[in-house]
């Protein structure tokens, strides 16, 4: 069995025409509304697993140098959700997470392949909507003047 990665990016898709942020829905805990996320794979820089995550979750396509991908240059470590465990080595308790940011002109409707549905909610609604401390820490820090 090939086990997850206990690091992951965080990125905090966002529309600067109307503040809001995209939230998912995941289909293995329908309760559970996140921004995009995903193990870092191997060889894999954070940056790179943001590109690819955007594309395999969204379909959202972008290249490496776009200024629109902001790198928070910030990283936490938490605690996996012991239902989630399962994914990981035997004994892997915590993640390393890598936080970003990706601006987009206006709202659009993600091609989803990991999700069950999406929604774009306020900047406050977001922080409420997810179970992941981490991500409402991560919208609470860089989006909370902005929305």
């Amino acid at each position: 069995m090939t086990y997850k990665n206990p690091q992951s990016v965080l990125v905090i898709i966002y529309a600067k025409n109307t503040n809001r942020v995209l939230m998912l829905q995941r289909k293995d805990d329908p309760d559970f509304w996140q921004s995009v996320t995903g193990s870092i794979e191997k060889g894999e820089t954070p940056k790179e697993a943001v590109i690819r995550e955007l594309w395999e979750e969204v379909r959202l396509k972008i290249s490496p140098n776009s200024t629109a991908l902001f790198d928070c240059n910030e990283s936490v470590e938490f605690e996996i959700f012991p239902h989630f465990r399962y994914k990981y080595a035997p004994n892997i308790t915590h993640c390393r997470e890598y936080w970003f940011l990706y601006a987009v002109e206006q709202e659009f409707e993600p091609q989803l392949t990991e999700h069950l549905a999406f929604k774009w909610v306020s900047v406050q609604e977001a922080i409420q909507l997810t179970k992941s401390p981490n991500n409402a820490a991560a919208i609470k820090k860089y989006l909370i003047n902005k929305g």
